[in-house]
This record gives C-alpha cells, sequence and structure tokens, in this order.
C-alpha cells in the first residue's frame, strides 16, 4: 500500500470540510443571490451560515462570505438594480428619467472628482442655493424655496479641464415642477451646442443605518463647489408631519437644494435645512420623497400664470361660536357646566 501523499491528505480533508458544512449550517440549501458591497454579486447554494460569513457553494468550489461585505441577498431570479424608466420616450443613456443603480464604495475624493460636475448652482435675482442633475437631458432637482416666487434662473455648471475647473453660466432655466409641501422643484437647463452634462445616480434606504458615512456638495454661503462629510445622525427625524435624514455633516444657507450623497456616491437626500441654534445638525429630504416627486412630476407641473401651483388642502370649516362643543351645547339647554362645583 502506497503512503499517503501531502496533497492526497489535503484533499481529504477539503472534502471532509465539504461534507460537513450542511451539518452545522442551514439544512435547506437555498439558492441565492448575494451582492456585495463592490457591486459584485455571486450566486449559489448556502451551505452554511455563522454568525460572521455564510459559505456557498457555485458548483465547483465552496465560497465564504463575510457578513459584512454583503450588501443585500435575493432570490436568484433577480436582476441587477433597475434604471427606473418613467419616461416612455427615454433617449439618454441611462435609459430613463432618473437612474438607480449600486455602485462600489471608493474614497470621498475620487467620488467627488467624478460626480462634482453634476451638482450645480441656481442663481436667482434674490439669492443663491444649489441643485443636481439628474439625466443627461438637463432636468435639475433643488429646492422649491431656492426658485419660490421667481422667473429669471440662473444654474453654474463647474466641468473639469486639463486645468482645472471652469465656470459655465446657462441663464433661462425653466421650472418644470413644483411640490411646496416636500419643498422640491424640478428644472430644465436649456440644450447647449456641445455640451455634454454629467448626472448623479439616486440610491436607496433600504441599507442604510444610522452611523453610516456620507457627505454633501453644495454652495455654502456662496462659497462654490464646498464638501462636508458626516454620519447620518438618524433616518428618521420628524418635521411637521413629514420624516428627514439628520447628519452631521455641515449644512449651512446656499446648500439647500444640493444633493447628500452615501459612500458609494448614490444621492440618499437633498439638503434643505439645519438647526438656527445647534451645530452639526443638518437635515435632507430623504431619495424616496425625490423619487415619487419625479414619478408623478405631471401632477406638479409648474403653471408660470399661478407661481403657488400644485395642490393643496382645503381649510376646515369654523365652528359658528367660539365655545368648545361641550360648552356652547350647554349654554344652549341653559344647564350648568359641570367643570367646577361650588364645593371647590
Amino acid at each position: 500500500m502506497l503512503p499517503r501523499t501531502l496533497p492526497a491528505m489535503m484533499a481529504v480533508s477539503w472534502l471532509v470540510l465539504v461534507l460537513e458544512l450542511p451539518a452545522i449550517g442551514s439544512p435547506a440549501q437555498e439558492v441565492e443571490r448575494v451582492v456585495l458591497n463592490d457591486g459584485y454579486q455571486i450566486v449559489g447554494k448556502v451551505l452554511a451560515e455563522k454568525p460572521d460569513a455564510i459559505f456557498l457553494d457555485v458548483g465547483y468550489d465552496v465560497i465564504k462570505v463575510p457578513r459584512d461585505q454583503i450588501l443585500r441577498r435575493g432570490a436568484p431570479e433577480e436582476t441587477a438594480p433597475e434604471s427606473v424608466n418613467v419616461a416612455a420616450n427615454a433617449t439618454s443613456p441611462s435609459d430613463g428619467f432618473f437612474e438607480i443603480r449600486t455602485l462600489r464604495p471608493r474614497p470621498v475624493n475620487e467620488l467627488v472628482n467624478q460626480y462634482g460636475e453634476a451638482v450645480i448652482s441656481i442663481e436667482t435675482p434674490s439669492g443663491i442655493g444649489s441643485g443636481f442633475i439628474i439625466n443627461p437631458d438637463g432636468f435639475a432637482v433643488t429646492n422649491h424655496h431656492v426658485i419660490e416666487g421667481e422667473t429669471r434662473i440662473s444654474a453654474i455648471l463647474y466641468q473639469r479641464t486639463s486645468s482645472g475647473w471652469r465656470r459655465r453660466k446657462i441663464d433661462d432655466v425653466r421650472i418644470v415642477a413644483v411640490n411646496p409641501f416636500l419643498d422640491l422643484a424640478l428644472l430644465k437647463l436649456p440644450a447647449q451646442d456641445g455640451l455634454k452634462l454629467e448626472h448623479v445616480v439616486l440610491g436607496t434606504l433600504d441599507d442604510l443605518d444610522a452611523g453610516d458615512g456620507t457627505f454633501a456638495v453644495g454652495n455654502p454661503l456662496g462659497l462654490e463647489r464646498s464638501v462636508s462629510q458626516g454620519i447620518l445622525s438618524t433616518l428618521n427625524r420628524n418635521f411637521d408631519g413629514l420624516v428627514y435624514l439628520q447628519t452631521d455633516a455641515a449644512i449651512n444657507p446656499g446648500n439647500s437644494g444640493g444633493p447628500l450623497f452615501n459612500l458609494r456616491g448614490e444621492v440618499i437626500g437633498v439638503t434643505n435645512m439645519k438647526a438656527s441654534q445647534g451645530d452639526n445638525l443638518g437635515f435632507a429630504i430623504p431619495i424616496n420623497y425625490v423619487k415619487d416627486f419625479l414619478r408623478n412630476r405631471d401632477a406638479f407641473a409648474y403653471d408660470k400664470d399661478n407661481p403657488n401651483s400644485g395642490y393643496r388642502y382645503l381649510d376646515p370649516p369654523r365652528r359658528r361660536r367660539a365655545e368648545p362643543p361641550a360648552a356652547a351645547q350647554q349654554a344652549a339647554s341653559g344647564a350648568e357646566s359641570p367643570a367646577r362645583t361650588s364645593s371647590e
């Protein structure tokens, strides 16, 4: 009988390990699609699940995937994140009115260099704000309060050249839709010969948690192309019946309408306010609200003859008497109010 060689012993050990994995893991051995943080995907049969990792059988090998590298898991039929097409005749490279993709994490300086051209300044006779381009056709998002009551709107683009950044001013920017209740506005930059517009990618809140990194790009106090970095303080801060993202990234007047990015370069919110008597308390409109506004933009179409276009709630009917309903009833019947007795 020949002595067992080292490669043979390793092969036997590996076979034993593979055979033992199902016994210590999930017996179901379901096939899943695992999407990693860097955008790569793995499809395989789940052999075992550990607190810090899962083991996938991909047909010819077993792969250990650390849980902290997993973005999400789903059925094998699940396709890559789609680009939402809400314009039937869309011909832009993004194949839709706005683009949704899962990007891979990168350093903030790389993300700023790539998506910085999509962040613009919005100038009106009464002030300055920020905005961002959402598709190559020149549609851009900003805050409603940035352009409220204005008819002369300009956009400042910042284009990268071999010698640095170059400013380019575009006049006659058109208001397409407004939602004053969400503080959102959709603008359209007029077409320019020889100008290629960069645009952002919209993200999701599904995989975000408090403590995740963020960064904002805008024009605080007129300081163009300023970048501030922080974390998400909470995803559900309530103000006046609406939910906002709270971040400690520096937000100041002039940032209004600019994008709040995650550390993959996806827009997760629109910055619109800060706490005036506190530091590092900035707030942004969640991207879910923005997507709903863009999908239903026809319902919020701007009418130049009606600056308050959009919808509004009717005021509730007023009572004929100023007293509360119970007191009014008692006064009408002549009964004494039970609120106080003589012994009191």
